[in-house]
């Protein structure tokens, strides 16, 4: 997926960060892709200096790294790192929907049941980033709702951390038509509706231990 050429403004370096994290985040670069310099320059019609910058704020982002005689590249994918983000990821989620629960309202619950459809829709059309879009989307309603902003953010963090694992793991569910990528999300759907804390909680860590698998097949003996 080719970038736009961006014009040279006072927020270029930012802008440069956003274009190239884009291209990360909806699979354009995916993991081990070489982030050259120079030809991220061209690309984008900018000096060298504010690729330079963005790649180094991807890399503090944990979205890209250095590999000696390559240079910078997306981060690359590991069995330990997949393991140790889903587990922080089941702490802190399988909380924050026991917490959101309770205090939905008809309107998040409406929310949610949106976003649970687009995500079939999506699903159903073989578009792995819309349906991950709208399953973020659908959790963040539920999180919201317990009413801590800190917890959403941080998870917010640990969802764009992981984004290229959950692109591969996403991939394959959709190419065998297995039903993990969207099962989950009805039963999660109802659960906040029913303000059941205790459910919605079991639903986000069965989800998070159903991906986490899904995503060590992929790899297999990447580690």
């Amino acid at each position: 997926m080719a970038m736009s050429k961006l014009e040279s403004l006072s927020l270029l370096p930012d802008r440069v960060f956003t274009a190239i994290r884009e291209q990360i985040m909806n699979g354009g670069m995916p993991a081990g892709h070489r982030l050259r310099i120079r030809d991220l320059a061209a690309e984008l019609g900018t000096s060298v200096m504010p690729v330079r910058e963005a790649i180094r704020r991807l890399e503090e982002a944990g979205l890209a790294e250095s590999v000696p005689h390559r240079g910078a590249v997306v981060r690359g994918l590991t069995l330990v790192e997949l393991r140790d983000v889903y587990y922080v990821r089941r702490v802190l989620e399988v909380d924050a929907a026991r917490l959101g629960a309770p205090n939905m309202t008809d309107e998040d619950a409406a929310v949610m049941a949106a976003h649970c459809a687009a995500m079939s829709e999506a699903v159903a059309a073989g578009d792995v980033v819309t349906a991950l879009d709208a399953d973020e989307a659908l959790l963040a309603t539920l999180y919201a709702a317990g009413g801590n902003a800190v917890l959403l953010d941080t998870i917010r963090g640990l969802w764009e951390r992981c984004r290229v694992y959950k692109i591969v793991g996403a991939r394959r569910a959709v190419e065998e038509d297995d039903g993990t990528l969207w099962s989950f999300q009805p039963r999660l759907v109802e659960a906040a509706r029913d303000h059941d804390a205790v459910a919605a909680a079991a639903v986000t860590e069965a989800s998070l231990l159903s991906a986490t698998a899904r995503i060590e097949h992929q790899l297999g003996g990447v580690g």
